[in-house]
């Protein structure tokens, strides 16, 4: 998202105002638009870092198979998908400020999810024979002065550990 955009926003709110004489009450921060810019930016942002570990998996690899692909998904606006082995890892905007990432495989294995706390009441492991999909989802948050924060079972995200996990965890399960 343009730094300055909100700045160019409230402008114009302005020019309107003095032309108009209407004053908008939600000149500059309007928290709908706010959301849907925000989660197609942080999805762009998502895509981006996993491009950039994937390009430095495939070099470092060497041989054309088994490489990581990304695509983008047809008729969606920021939708992606890594690929690789009959797997593929996808990650899209349900609705603005939720992001679903799913595991699809065609294949049988056991897919470990991200690590639960001792206390909870079944491990995350499905175990698959044929079709089968795992969903978690990334949730938007408001913190202070109207920042959205992303967060997975309200703890905060980093992209930066939220791709290595994704990555480990995706060139793991479909290897063959």
């Amino acid at each position: 998202m343009d730094k300055l955009e909100w700045i160019r926003d409230l402008v114009l709110s302005e020019q309107q105002m003095e032309e108009s004489g209407l004053v908008d009450m939600k000149a500059g921060f309007d928290p709908e638009q706010l959301l849907q810019s925000q989660s197609l930016d942080f999805l762009s942002d998502l895509k981006a870092a996993f491009v950039e570990s994937a390009a430095a998996f495939n070099q470092m690899k060497g041989s054309n198979l088994g490489q990581i692909k990304i695509y983008g998904i047809s008729r969606t606006q920021a939708d992606f998908m890594l690929f690789r082995n009959g797997y593929k890892l996808i990650f899209s905007l349900r609705q603005p400020g939720l992001v679903a990432i799913g595991l699809h495989t065609m294949t049988s294995h056991f897919i470990p999810g991200p690590i639960r706390d001792e206390d909870e009441e079944e491990p995350n492991k499905i175990s698959t024979s044929g079709p089968q999909s795992s969903e978690e989802l990334l949730k938007a948050r408001w913190g202070a002065f109207g920042e959205l924060k992303w967060t997975y079972r309200d703890h905060p995200v980093n992209i930066n550990y939220l791709v290595r996990y994704y990555i480990t965890r995706f060139v793991r399960e479909s290897a063959k």
